[in-house]
C-alpha cells in the first residue's frame, strides 16, 4: 500500500502575494491541485494526505475526496513530515511518497518510474546542473564538477518502516526528506528526474507561462425532426439544430475558440463538412480530438468564457449540466469555465427562435 504526502504548510516568503503560493492559480487551477490531480489519475495510492497550514484550510473548502486527507502542518518542515508519518502509521504502509507543493510540473509517468523500482529504502530523482558549480567553506571556494552535482526533485519515495524512525529521531532541520538517509551514511537510489519538474519559489518564476486568446462563433438553424445539443448536453425540445454534425454550436465555438487561441486553424479545416465520416458525428467526440492535440503540443486551457445567444430554452435551467460536461471534456476545473445565457430582444432570426449562436473567448497557457 502506498500514501501520497504533499507538503504544503510552508509560508513561501519569497513569493511576494496575498495568496499563499500553494493556492495561486498556476496553469490554470490552484497550484497544489496540479499535484493531488496527478496524484489520484495515477491510481497509485491508497490515501493523499495534505499537510497545510491550518489558516489555508479556506482554499481547500470545496475539496471533497474520500481518498483525501487534510492534516495541519507544524512550524519546519522536518515537522510536518513527521506529523504526516504519524498519521499514516495507524494504515501500515509499505511505502510513502513524499512532495512539495511548490512542484506542480512533475509527471505521472514520473510516479510510476519510481514505482516500478523494488522496494528500496530511499528514491530520490535528480538532475545535474547545467552550470559551473563552487563550493564555499568558510573563506575557501573550491571547484566542484557539475556532473557530480546532484539537483534533488520530489516526490521522493521511502520504505515507511525507514523514513519513520529516521524522522522521529531527527533535530536538525532539512530541506527534503533523503537528507535523513545521507546524514546517516544510509543509502539512496538517485534516478533520472523532469527538467520540467521545477520548483515555483519566486512569483517571476511563472513568467515562463505565455497566455493567448482565441474568439470562437458558431450559429445554428433551429428546425423539426432534428436533436437539440448545446454544450454536450441533450436537451428535450420539439427542434433541434441543423447541421453536418450534431450541430452543437456551444462546442463548435469552444472548438474553434481553443483552435484560434492555439494558432491551429479552425473547425472547418479540421472535420470538413464534406466528409461523411463526421455525418451526425457528435461535437464531444471533435472537443475531445482537439484537447487531445493541444495537451500533445504544450498548451493548457486557462479559461473559458461562454455566450449563448437564444431565445429557447432558457440556458439558466442548463447552466450548471453544461458546465460540467464541458470541464469533464477539456479536463479542466468547473471554475475555469463561466457560462452567459444572452437573447437578442425578439429581433432577427434568434429571437424570431429559428436559430440559436455562440461565441466563446478562451484563454490557453503554454510552458516556454
Amino acid at each position: 500500500m502506498n500514501y501520497f504526502v504533499i507538503l504544503a504548510a510552508g509560508k513561501g516568503n519569497r513569493f511576494i502575494s496575498k495568496i499563499p503560493k500553494q493556492y495561486t492559480n498556476y496553469n490554470g487551477k490552484k497550484m497544489i491541485f496540479h499535484s493531488i490531480d496527478k496524484a489520484l489519475k495515477s491510481n497509485l495510492f491508497r490515501k493523499v494526505i495534505l499537510v497545510i497550514n491550518p489558516k489555508d484550510k479556506q482554499y481547500l473548502r470545496n475539496l471533497k475526496n474520500n481518498k483525501i486527507k487534510i492534516i495541519s502542518g507544524g512550524k519546519e518542515r522536518m515537522d510536518s513530515s513527521l506529523k504526516a508519518l504519524n498519521f499514516i502509521k495507524k494504515y501500515k504502509p509499505k511505502k510513502v511518497f513524499i512532495h512539495d507543493a511548490a512542484r506542480p510540473d512533475f509527471s505521472i509517468h514520473l510516479l510510476k518510474k519510481i514505482n516500478k523500482f523494488n522496494l528500496s529504502d530511499a528514491i530520490v530523482p535528480y538532475l545535474t546542473s547545467d552550470n559551473s558549480a563552487k563550493y564555499k567553506d568558510k573563506t575557501k571556494i573550491s571547484n566542484l564538477k557539475r556532473e557530480n552535482v546532484y539537483l534533488t526533485q520530489t516526490p521522493q519515495c521511502f520504505k515507511f518502516n525507514t523514513i519513520y524512525k529516521l524522522a522521529k529521531k531527527n533535530k536538525k532541520k532539512i530541506t527534503d526528506e533523503s537528507s535523513l538517509f545521507l546524514n546517516n551514511n544510509l543509502k539512496v537510489k538517485f534516478i533520472k528526474g523532469e527538467i520540467t519538474n521545477k520548483k515555483i519559489t519566486y512569483l517571476n518564476d511563472f513568467v515562463n507561462n505565455k497566455i493567448s486568446y482565441g474568439i470562437g462563433f458558431d450559429v445554428h438553424r433551429l428546425v423539426p425532426k432534428r436533436k437539440l445539443y448545446l454544450g454536450g448536453l441533450k436537451i428535450q425540445s420539439k427542434i433541434g439544430t441543423l447541421g453536418h454534425s450534431d450541430g452543437d454550436p456551444v462546442l463548435h465555438a469552444i472548438t474553434d475558440s481553443i483552435l484560434g487561441a492555439c494558432k491551429l486553424g479552425d473547425i472547418g479545416e479540421k472535420f470538413s463538412d464534406q466528409k461523411n465520416k463526421f455525418k451526425n458525428i457528435r461535437s464531444t467526440v471533435l472537443l475531445k480530438n482537439i484537447i487531445n492535440i493541444i495537451k500533445s503540443k504544450g498548451y493548457l486551457i486557462n479559461n473559458i468564457d461562454i455566450n449563448i445567444i437564444t431565445e429557447t430554452p432558457k440556458i439558466k435551467n442548463y447552466k450548471k449540466k453544461m458546465i460540467n460536461i464541458i470541464s469533464k471534456l477539456c479536463d479542466i476545473s468547473i471554475n475555469q469555465i463561466n457560462i452567459k445565457g444572452k437573447t437578442t430582444e425578439k429581433l432577427g432570426i434568434i429571437g424570431k427562435e429559428k436559430a440559436i449562436a455562440c461565441e466563446v473567448i478562451t484563454s490557453v497557457i503554454k510552458n516556454a
